[in-house]
């Protein structure tokens, strides 16, 4: 179990445990256009939309889980915390949950896409596909969420900061640009591991783009990180 100040996170029955990608997603979503309805694709153990019922006052928040064990650990999850009455996990594709859909929008769609393109082997088969995105292909997500986003809805994910180009070129493809991008550094002096991404149906908007180092030593984080992720850390530590 990972605790953080408001919840906590059983994460024994899933591939894909608490990580500083989940953290900095959740604690990043922009919402400021205080949105209504929030889903997160992908959702895991829950996480992100955990971190997002802490942050908003969203009455609404979806989370859609395809592999049965994370989503019954979320739904777990779900029911113990404070916002269980606005939490509720689909077991679904996302395929069969668009199929299912009956005009629904959603204000903000968070998502932590499986990110490795090539094959790849743990020896942990959960783990090995809740991590390569034939599972969730990037142009999967982006349409199904230029068709779930409200007019003044935002998108946002995280993903390797190798795949930032080719993601806001599929997202254009879509109608749908980039407002905000963090890229993210383990430390200063270290290569761009990460991208945090927003987009919104708005061409127009000037993009914000910033970078955020996470740490200044091993287990010594930065002002800035720390900033982020207070709301949440019982301490400053991290996953």
């Amino acid at each position: 179990m990972f605790k953080f100040k408001q919840f906590s996170v059983n994460q024994d029955k899933t591939a894909m445990k608490v990580g500083t990608d989940g953290v900095l997603l959740g604690a990043w979503a922009p919402i400021d256009h205080n949105p209504y309805s929030v889903l997160d694709i992908g959702a895991g153990t829950g996480l992100i939309a955990l971190m997002l019922a802490q942050r908003s006052y969203a009455e609404q928040i979806d989370a859609l889980e395809i592999d049965a064990d994370a989503f019954e650990q979320a739904v777990e999850n779900f029911e113990a915390s404070p916002w269980n009455d606005r939490l509720f996990c689909f077991h679904a594709s996302l395929d069969d949950f668009m199929d299912d859909l009956e005009d629904e929008e959603y204000d903000l769609i968070v998502s932590n896409p499986p990110f490795y393109s090539e094959n790849v082997t743990s020896g942990d088969e959960a783990r090995d596909k809740a991590r390569q995105n034939q599972s969730l292909p990037f142009e999967d997500l982006i349409e199904a969420s230029s068709v779930l986003l409200s007019e003044d809805g935002i998108l946002c994910v995280i993903i390797p900061f190798k795949e930032e180009e080719r993601f806001v070129q599929l997202a254009a493809l879509s109608a749908l640009y980039p407002t905000k991008i963090t890229r993210v550094k383990g430390t200063q002096t270290s290569e761009i591991k990460r991208s945090l991404l927003a987009f919104s149906r708005r061409p127009e908007i000037k993009v914000v783009e910033t970078e955020l180092v996470i740490e200044t030593a091993r287990h010594q984080y930065t002002d800035d990180y720390l900033a982020l992720t207070s709301e949440f850390y019982l301490d400053k530590k991290a996953p």
